[in-house]
């Protein structure tokens, strides 16, 4: 017999009373609770886990990768590359995942699947799927432009009756793949 538990048995304190295990059930629902609201706080003001459902980001995401994404409070602090989830009117109760692209006051130009920015060559190593497309595109303010980075078979900015997606409708940004476990790291 444990010293501790000899104790406990002397002092009155069966550790296998109705008592005691009732007790520990409780801190146990309670530990539980807490673990609950904490995990909501996180998923509702700080970050949340997507599924990818399309080929729209291949190579750079696959299908069926899983993230987790940081809620965007602020466009401000979105870079050019950065991979952000969003609404899109065309596309209802959906969610969509694109590269970011333009930000508000950019010319964007597209020439046989080469992409300009204010003037100035991207350097798109991300893209191994790229087309032909032929455009321009001037974001206005309060917008952002994003492209897929499977451009022969991504439906993006291009293709969209309206190319721009308002500050109002982005939603979160990719951070970390999760899944599959071989390819768990950063997202760029």
């Amino acid at each position: 017999m444990s010293e501790i538990r000899a104790k406990e048995i002397i002092q009155g304190q069966n550790p296998n009373s109705k008592k005691n295990k009732k007790s520990f059930l409780k801190e146990c629902v309670i530990d539980i609770a807490i673990i609950a609201v904490v995990a909501l706080v996180v998923w509702r003001f700080v970050g949340y886990g997507v599924w990818i459902t399309s080929g729209s980001m291949v190579p750079t995401l696959e299908v069926k990768d899983r993230l987790i994404v940081s809620r965007v409070y602020n466009v401000d602090n979105l870079n050019y590359g950065d991979i952000v989830l969003f609404k899109n009117d065309e596309y209802k109760n959906k969610t969509l995942i694109k590269r970011l692209i333009g930000k508000p006051g950019d010319k964007i130009e597209i020439v046989k699947g080469t992409v300009f920015r204010n003037g100035e060559q991207l350097q798109e190593d991300y893209v191994k799927n790229n087309d032909k497309y032929d455009g321009n595109f001037e974001v206005p303010e309060n917008e952002y432009f994003f492209l897929g980075d499977n451009r022969a078979e991504s439906d993006d900015a291009r293709y969209w009756r309206y190319p721009y997606i308002n500050k109002d409708e982005i939603e979160a940004k990719a951070e970390i793949r999760y899944y599959p476990i071989k390819d768990f790291g950063f997202v760029k």
